[in-house]
């Protein structure tokens, strides 16, 4: 899960054991009910590729609660739908499996999950027919499933920032994670 650059930051901010248990702790490679309960609700998600040099691009993926399907444990398929033509998604994908999802809920009770994985597509007409509009089915099959802490998520239906965005002037307000008995011997001092 983590790399040489990974830890190299991690040891500057004081942060390696704390990583290392939100690993222990909130790391999987199967989805639980909760993970289909979540994204199979979701009306969006970001996708995360990369061409054959590993340069990065990051779409907007949306569709109908349900277009993200929870196929098997560590399996998920989603359709691509008609869009401008360029297939930078799925042209990214056919030369470089690796992807990263991102789900996440904009509302007063903010959630993250990132899954982690690698994506082939599926252009059989028969398959692709069974899902409106799609042109194309993605199948990603995940290697590392976990939450992200959604402290930064602006409430987006009633336009609310987030209050733990940092204000001039004002203290600092602690998500409450860092206080459960799994991390709080583990979270580093806030610096400032």
């Amino acid at each position: 899960m983590y790399h040489d650059g990974n830890r190299a930051l991690q040891e500057r901010f004081g942060s390696t054991a704390l990583a290392d248990r939100l690993l222990k702790v909130t790391h999987r490679t199967a989805f639980t009910d909760e993970d289909r309960a979540f994204i199979e609700a979701a009306t969006f998600f970001f996708l995360a590729t990369a061409d054959p040099q590993g340069r990065p691009d990051c779409s907007f993926k949306g569709g109908p609660a349900g277009f993200v399907r929870v196929t098997g444990p560590d399996s998920l398929v989603f359709p691509d739908y008609d869009g401008n033509g360029m297939f930078k998604s799925l042209g990214n994908i056919a030369a470089n499996a690796n992807v990263g999802l991102l789900f996440i809920r904009m509302t007063d009770a903010p959630k993250r999950l990132r899954v982690n994985g690698t994506a082939v597509i599926d252009l059989d007409r028969a398959a692709c027919a069974e899902v409106e509009g799609a042109q194309a089915l993605v199948q990603v099959t995940a290697r590392h499933i976990f939450p992200n802490c959604p402290r930064y998520i602006p409430d987006q239906g009633n336009g609310v920032e987030s209050k733990y965005v940092p204000r001039p002037g004002q203290p600092r307000v602690e998500p409450a994670w860092k206080s459960f008995d799994a991390f709080k011997d583990v979270v580093p001092e806030r610096k400032a």
